[in-house]
């Protein structure tokens, strides 16, 4: 089995990481979990026990409106490059691990290449995740609509690469570094794992979801569309469609526009916000 490096984000969300640490104990294999800070409270009085914690700690800079542009980019490329693993595991803190995602990811990893994706089902907004069995989890969450569900085991390679996410997936660290990591000129919400995705389509970069390797998203509330990202989606858009010439999150920049709160003219390739 290869060595495994798990590698989380955080900026907040302290109770969620409690949660992870809970699965990660649970898998059975070892790995190193890097934890990487992005402002807010210190996670490190709430990373005790197994797996082993690498911290790291990157700078975050405020908007004009006082809010922290999260690098979501670097801070994956800042623990990758402080991740020991030959497999990387990149978890985001809302998601538990099930007790064989590691070992399903590994597993798929001495077959296939490039990324490797585990299904990621969705808990309510009344489950109590600090009291729950592998068992409640599994029953409570509910899959989603949208992405394959393989069966347990099963390898199912996929070509629509824009239904790549970065919630939960694996990758070898000399495919990760063949995609160049993800692109830093995306700061804050929005695009930056569309683009390592289309990235690995254009290096035919093979994209596979990996049965069983199951993740279980905790509830937070969330706005759709996120009108509190706003200002990052415009700008990670206009990166991402100068990268590849066409437009990211068309959804919600076709909602943003609908409420006034962008200028979007898809076919003239304009997108900003009212008064720029």
């Amino acid at each position: 089995m290869p060595e495994i490096s798990v590698i989380t984000t955080v900026h907040g969300r302290l109770d969620h990481l409690r949660q992870m640490r809970r699965g990660l104990a649970r898998q059975g294999v070892h790995a190193e979990h890097v934890v990487v800070q992005m402002g807010g409270p210190s996670p490190w009085p709430d990373v005790v026990g197994a797996p082993a914690v690498v911290p790291v700690e990157i700078p975050v800079d405020d908007d004009e409106q006082g809010r922290p542009r999260l690098p979501l980019a670097a801070a994956r490329n800042a623990g990758a490059a402080a991740a020991v693993g030959d497999l990387l595991v990149f978890l985001d803190v809302d998601c538990i691990p099930s007790s064989q995602l590691l070992r399903r990811y590994a597993a798929a990893a001495r077959t296939a290449r490039g990324l490797l994706c585990g299904p990621v089902a969705y808990l309510p907004e009344d489950f109590d995740a600090r009291v729950a069995n592998e068992a409640a989890l599994g029953a409570a969450a509910a899959p989603h609509p949208a992405r394959p569900d393989p069966p347990a085991g099963q390898l199912l390679g996929e070509d629509r690469y824009e239904l790549f996410w970065s919630l939960s997936f694996a990758i070898r660290r000399g495919d990760y570094e063949a995609l160049g990591g993800f692109c830093e000129e995306f700061v804050g919400y929005g695009a930056e794992d569309t683009d390592l995705a289309f990235m690995a389509r254009e290096l035919g970069t093979p994209f596979t979801w990996v049965g069983g390797a199951v993740a279980w998203h905790q509830y937070h509330p969330t706005q759709n569309p996120p009108r509190q990202h706003v200002e990052a989606i415009v700008r990670n858009a206009t990166v991402f469609r100068e990268r590849w010439g066409t437009w990211p999150m068309q959804g919600w920049l076709r909602d943003f526009a609908q409420e006034g709160l962008v200028h979007w003219d898809p076919d003239r390739g304009e997108l900003r916000l009212p008064g720029d």
